[in-house]
């Protein structure tokens, strides 16, 4: 296993849709309890469940499981500074991909009335 601050020596994710917890584990270098353990700890981590209940993971998911491993291992971080900061991460795109809409859509009405002007 490698040790917390090797993160930048972690395998390269495969391009496989669907991942089982011992993929992932493998693939972020942390044990399967720990991957059960920070899905309670943090909201937006949401592995797809099928039958049995059995976790299937997907590429963002990995790469949401590979940031919160740097904060709680490289940057010291504590669980609740870390989800904290995930979800200051999510609150901040949201907004950047809102004003982005917003402005998106203004334009296209600006040329929607500049057309109904003609």
């Amino acid at each position: 296993m490698l040790e917390p601050s090797n993160n930048n020596e972690l395998p390269p994710i495969p391009g496989k849709r669907y991942f089982t917890i011992g993929e992932v584990a493998e693939l972020c270098a942390v044990k399967p309890h720990v991957l059960r353990y920070w899905e309670q700890e943090f909201p937006q981590l949401k592995p797809v469940k099928r039958r049995g209940n059995r976790r299937y993971y997907q590429h963002q998911d990995v790469l949401m499981i590979r940031q919160i491993r740097t904060l709680l291992y490289e940057d010291g971080f504590t669980i609740g500074g870390a989800r904290q900061r995930m979800s200051n991460q999510q609150e901040g795109e949201d907004s950047g991909l809102k004003r982005h809409l917003i402005r998106q859509i203004r334009s296209e009405l600006e040329e929607v009335l500049t057309i109904l002007k003609v």
